[in-house]
């Protein structure tokens, strides 16, 4: 987990070199509850249903991947909002999605409604010069906002899975000195 928050202006992208960099790690006998837990340690809380959309936006290798994202998501009881093309593969399926335009369509856009308090959650995997620089306004919109952003898959399935425990039970983070003391 890295504080992108704490670099105001810094685009909230993972290089190769940061992959393997952290701030915190979650222990739990499920992954999810783990994920959480991290999340957690960090001053990132994962959303539940009632507090706002989750956005989804993937690029064209990730949206069949995101099906499932989507019906999960849809089945915790989230309102999805995503960009066009994303929505349209999610209907095509059956999942109920406000389509909403990227910001390089102009406005309305996904920003607008993240500034309007509207997304709890923002999912995007964008690929390609355009994607990127509408991604880099999302990112850097959602750590100077405090809204969690997942920009892989592995990322939001383990998201979802610690939206699942959350929903379930109760958790607590303890530092290391809590644990040993």
């Amino acid at each position: 987990m890295l504080p992108f928050n704490k670099f105001a202006g810094v685009d909230a992208v993972l290089g190769p070199e940061m992959r393997s960099t952290g701030e915190v790690m979650g222990h739990a006998h499920r992954f999810g509850s783990a994920f959480a837990k991290a999340q957690m340690a960090v001053g990132d809380r994962l959303p539940k249903p009632e507090e706002g959309a989750v956005f989804i936006s993937v690029n064209d290798f990730d949206k069949s991947a995101a099906l499932k994202l989507g019906r999960d998501l849809s089945r915790l009881g989230f309102r999805l909002v995503a960009t066009h093309g994303t929505a349209a593969m999610l209907r095509r399926v059956g999942v109920q999605v406000q389509a909403v335009n990227k910001v390089s369509e102009g406005e309305p856009h996904v920003v607008d409604m993240m500034r309007q308090g509207q997304i709890s959650l923002i999912i995007n995997t964008p690929l390609g010069s355009t994607s990127f620089s509408d991604g880099q306004r999302i990112r850097q919109e959602a750590a100077r906002l405090g809204i969690p952003l997942v920009t892989t898959l592995t990322a939001a399935q383990a998201a979802v899975n610690g939206i699942k425990v959350v929903a379930e039970e109760s958790l607590h983070v303890r530092s290391l000195q809590e644990l040993h003391g």
